[in-house]
């Protein structure tokens, strides 16, 4: 496989994607660099990787507030007949 390296990453020819697209996808996933796609050598896409999502166990750690007693009676007073 034929690409480029340049200091911002490395970069393919939008052909030379086309045939290679599949294994670009895993090289990316494994290395986590990204790779700049281009056509007529000017930039077109950018292949990344996608961000870890985070776990869902414990996501809603410290979230939820304590109340004490929740039938004590409160200081104001209100009327429930219509």
């Amino acid at each position: 496989m034929s690409m480029t390296i340049e200091p911002s990453g490395a970069q393919i020819a939008a052909g030379r994607f086309k045939a290679v697209c599949l294994q670009l996808l895993d090289e990316v996933a494994q290395t986590r660099r990204p790779i700049t796609v281009t056509k007529r050598g000017r930039p077109v896409a950018q292949l990344v990787p996608v961000a870890e999502p985070e776990p869902l166990f414990g996501a809603l750690a410290g979230s939820i507030g304590r109340y004490d007693d929740l039938i004590a009676p409160i200081d104001e007073e209100w009327d429930a007949q219509p």
